[in-house]
């Protein structure tokens, strides 16, 4: 039987160990703020988006460093990092758009995420149903299982939380790798074959019902480093769509993957407040929301904003695995339509 060798580096944590720090949550100063406030100005006034203009566009002299050191610890440390204490009180909608931006920006390309060719996504309740093939999870308020986003690097900005409900969960992907290697190998040779998946409107075609063109390994063992790539939910529906039904042991080892992503020995907790971001490197944690009820009030509806992030200096990926919505390795959502 093939042996797997375990992975020995900082992303390889449990939940018992993050619950008992708080070095994980990274809370912003009033100085810090306040260049925000004044990069957000600087822009606003000149006319200047950092999605076409770069990071230029929006100077952070103090926090761009911090910024880029954050990415570094999401590259070759635990894998996420929760920013608190960003004041999003006065700002417009837009002006929260040019500054999420603008922060993302300071960490690396931001990509679309829609054929419309949407770099900011709205992750709300539009009533849809997640359980139904081709679906994607923010567009309802129903719980969503673990998974990776399709980027390096994931960011997501409370504007407004729930009601009651959705909290995030999060777990190390690497973590999971080790347990199946010791605990399971011969599921873990099925997950590193990887599977089709359904890309959910995502691929060139911009059809629904598209799925990748090869088998894309959940987990990678390329150039020194494990990746992961993973959401059970499109698995199944590819297989679905393909008329390519899973056999037992597929079926096994994806489960398991999504048991160990929810088990309490490796799910860490967390509730977002407003403004809020928390940061995720994709490659190396699963994430998960709880389901969750609206106010009465449009309002105050919970309203997520969804960044996607590719990382100059990321991890080298195998160019199989890199190609993630059929558009190349590290490729980005195929615009089909006008963007809006």
């Amino acid at each position: 039987m093939e042996t797997h060798r375990q992975v020995q580096d900082r992303s390889a944590w449990r939940a018992t160990e993050m619950a008992a720090r708080t070095d994980w949550i990274q809370i912003l100063s009033d100085a810090e703020r306040a260049e925000l406030k004044a990069a957000v100005e600087f822009a606003h006034i000149r006319g200047l988006d950092p999605m076409t203009d770069g990071a230029e566009a929006f100077p952070l002299p103090s926090l761009a460093p911090m910024l880029l050191e954050l990415v570094d610890e999401l590259d070759n440390g635990r894998g996420f990092v929760l920013l608190r204490g960003l004041n999003l009180d006065g700002y417009s909608s837009a002006e929260i758009d040019l500054l999420y931006a603008g922060m993302g920006r300071h960490m690396g390309r931001i990509i679309t995420q829609t054929s419309r060719g949407n770099r900011i996504g709205r992750v709300t309740d539009s009533g849809a149903n997640y359980g139904s093939v081709a679906t994607r999870g923010h567009t309802s308020s129903d719980a969503i299982r673990p998974h990776c986003d399709s980027a390096d690097v994931v960011g997501l900005l409370c504007v407004q939380p729930a009601l009651s409900g959705g909290e995030s969960t999060v777990a190390s992907a690497t973590s999971i790798y080790n347990i199946i290697a010791q605990q399971s190998p011969h599921c873990l040779a099925v997950l590193k074959r990887g599977f089709r998946i359904n890309l959910a409107g995502k691929g060139p075609t911009g059809e629904a019902a598209e799925c990748s063109h090869r088998a894309i390994p959940v987990f990678s063992d390329f150039a020194g480093k494990v990746s992961c790539r993973f959401n059970q939910k499109q698995i199944e529906d590819a297989a679905q769509i393909l008329g390519t039904p899973l056999s037992d042991l597929e079926r096994e080892a994806i489960a398991l993957v999504g048991v160990l992503a929810v088990s309490d020995e490796l799910r860490l907790d967390m509730d977002f407040k407003r403004g809020d971001v928390q940061f995720l490197n994709n490659h190396v944690i699963l994430h998960a929301r709880r389901d969750y009820q609206d106010s009465p009030d449009p309002e105050l509806r919970r309203l997520l904003l969804r960044m996607w992030i590719n990382v100059d200096t990321g991890r080298p990926l195998a160019p199989e695995f890199a190609d993630r919505l059929n558009s190349g390795p590290r490729g980005e959502v195929t615009v089909t339509s006008a963007s809006v």
